[in-house]
């Protein structure tokens, strides 16, 4: 966990380093696809459209549903403490600002409106999961009289897919063969450059100052938002093998990668979307 949490028991404990877990995961694909966005938006509004659509149908079927469940479990009983009462309206008032961002992002009428809304929905989303991992969980599964684990019990929106997620934020090389694959060109021997001849017109997503926590989610926020025939730079400091292995465990075949540049400060890929 990001936080130190003590626990009234272990249960407990895992149940609050999941939902962490999953903060992490809700937070570094929000940031990928916002980078998207602002890229979009400084080079091809019309690009930018559909990323802004993709994003508004992320927030849709992920970020919100996951404020939605929270507020019918989590929140309700740390309302019960005289603790956190406060914090927990606030918190409510905060979903409030969330949801509003997300339909001000839906009806955006530009794209730098729209590139300008996804940031403000970024931050304050991050602010938020940062209070619920240092205030509201410490509290929740450091309450004898409450069971953090039974009332997190199946709820997915809340403690994500661990098996679907359970790699993410590895970074061993137990993908090897995979990883070896993707590093080679994912199929096109790293020389054919699909999708992305002129380095110019191809989106930059620069992980080197994204904490190490959220870069690989950040990233496969970013390749979501990459369509058919088109492609990203990703720039990381140090060679993403793991991750590599991880994009083709998700995307099996889908992305070639041509080695732009190997150190000695920074990896420079390009990832394009066959």
């Amino acid at each position: 966990m990001s936080t130190l949490t003590i626990a009234s028991d272990p249960q407990d404990a895992a149940a609050a380093e999941a939902v962490e877990a999953h903060h992490t995961q809700l937070a570094g694909d929000l940031a990928g696809r916002v980078a998207m966005l602002i890229a979009a938006a400084e080079r091809d509004p019309a690009a930018a459209d559909r990323v802004r659509a993709e994003l508004v149908a992320f927030c849709d079927r992920d970020l919100i549903p996951h404020a939605v469940a929270e507020e019918e479990t989590l929140y309700p009983v740390a309302h019960d403490l005289p603790a956190a009462r406060l914090l927990i309206d606030g918190m409510l008032a905060e979903h409030r600002r969330l949801t509003a961002l997300v339909e001000a992002l839906r009806k955006a009428g530009s794209a730098v409106q729209a590139a300008t809304d996804g940031r403000a929905l970024q931050v304050l989303f991050e602010e938020h999961l940062e209070k619920e991992n240092t205030l509201i969980l410490p509290l929740l599964a450091g309450s004898p009289d409450i069971s953090l684990a039974g009332l997190l019990a199946g709820m997915h929106d809340i403690l994500g897919h661990g098996h679907e997620h359970g790699h993410e934020h590895g970074h061993g090389h137990e993908h090897g063969e995979a990883g070896e694959a993707a590093a080679s060109g994912g199929g096109c021997g790293g020389t054919c450059g699909c999708g992305g001849s002129d380095e110019t017109d191809v989106p930059e997503l620069d992980v080197r100052d994204v904490p190490h926590s959220l870069r690989h989610a950040t990233v496969f926020g970013a390749i979501a938002a990459v369509p058919s025939g088109q492609a990203m730079i990703l720039v990381a400091p140090h060679d993403p093998l793991p991750l590599l292995g991880q994009i083709e465990d998700r995307h099996p075949g889908a992305f070639a990668v041509e080695y732009l540049q190997r150190g000695p400060d920074a990896w420079r890929l390009l990832l394009s979307h066959r």
